[in-house]
């Protein structure tokens, strides 16, 4: 019989004051369905094999939807994995504990992540958008000084009900990738992600910063494939993705492409004069 997870404590009396302010915590059901399954994907097998595969939904808004639907989507790549959502509103957290569970409960923090345990993901969705850009690196460092030695942070941001999403993931020593998601349907050129950049790179979409050429190459690579488009909006997308790959450091697979996602090294994006 496999040992029980550690129960999350309901409050945790010694932590420091909570970092961070409170924002609008606006949310909706399945708004973040790209980014769990692509952390479900690529982190499932740090996970499972983790003695304690603790994940954190940070900041998860006026209602626990996120968090909950983050559990159930992990627990289909590491069926021990549990959920902390932790929020720096007092009342959001009270008013989601009707929806603590098994592998499920509700904490006030923030980006000090006031738990005993270091978590091997942290889910940070829609928060930093309302930061200032100066305020980013501190709050990554912050949270990635709490992940466990296989840990991820992943942070981004999207649109109202989930259609479009960019995001940053995260290690210990710093940030790694840059993945671009979209439903394929809804778009009508890739720089149409651009209004969801994450707060480290949505102001630096203008010329002579990186991201800004990212996009305009990724745009001229799917007018290249319109043909295709005939076949659908997938196929678009991933004969895109193939002619960008040519001069960009793309480090995923058809596999990820034809779920409207393709995930570029950090470094070709960040922005000019460091950043994260």
């Amino acid at each position: 019989m496999a040992p029980r997870a550690p129960r999350t404590p309901r409050t945790s009396p010694s932590s420091p004051r909570p970092r961070g302010t409170v924002t609008r915590g606006t949310t909706n059901p399945n708004r973040l369905r790209r980014m769990d399954r692509w952390i479900a994907a690529v982190h499932g097998a740090a996970l499972r094999r983790a003695a304690d595969p603790l994940a954190v939904d940070l900041g998860y808004g006026a209602a626990p939807w996120t968090a909950v639907e983050l559990l159930l989507r992990l627990r289909t790549a590491a069926p021990r994995a549990r959920v902390v959502g932790i929020e720096i509103d007092p009342a959001r957290v009270e008013a989601a504990r009707p929806y603590e569970r098994e592998g499920l409960s509700f904490l006030h923090g923030g980006f000090e992540v006031p738990l005993p345990a270091r978590p091997v993901l942290i889910r940070a969705a829609n928060v930093l958008r309302q930061y200032d850009e100066g305020e980013v690196a501190a709050a990554w460092e912050l949270l990635r000084a709490r992940l466990a030695p296989e840990g991820l942070l992943v942070e981004g941001t999207c649109d109202e009900i989930g259609r479009r999403h960019v995001w940053v993931a995260l290690g210990a020593e710093g940030p790694r990738t840059v993945t671009f998601a979209a439903r394929l349907a809804s778009l009508e050129r890739p720089s149409d992600l651009a209004e969801r950049l994450p707060k480290a790179l949505i102001h630096r979409n203008v010329p002579g910063e990186p991201v800004h050429a990212f996009l305009r190459d990724f745009d001229r690579a799917w007018a290249a494939a319109a043909p295709y488009a005939s076949y659908g909006a997938r196929q678009r997308w991933i004969r895109s993705v193939r002619e960008l790959r040519a001069d960009w450091p793309v480090v995923d697979g058809a596999t990820r492409w034809r779920q409207g996602e393709v995930t570029v090294e950090w470094g070709a994006l960040a922005p000019c004069g460091g950043g994260g």
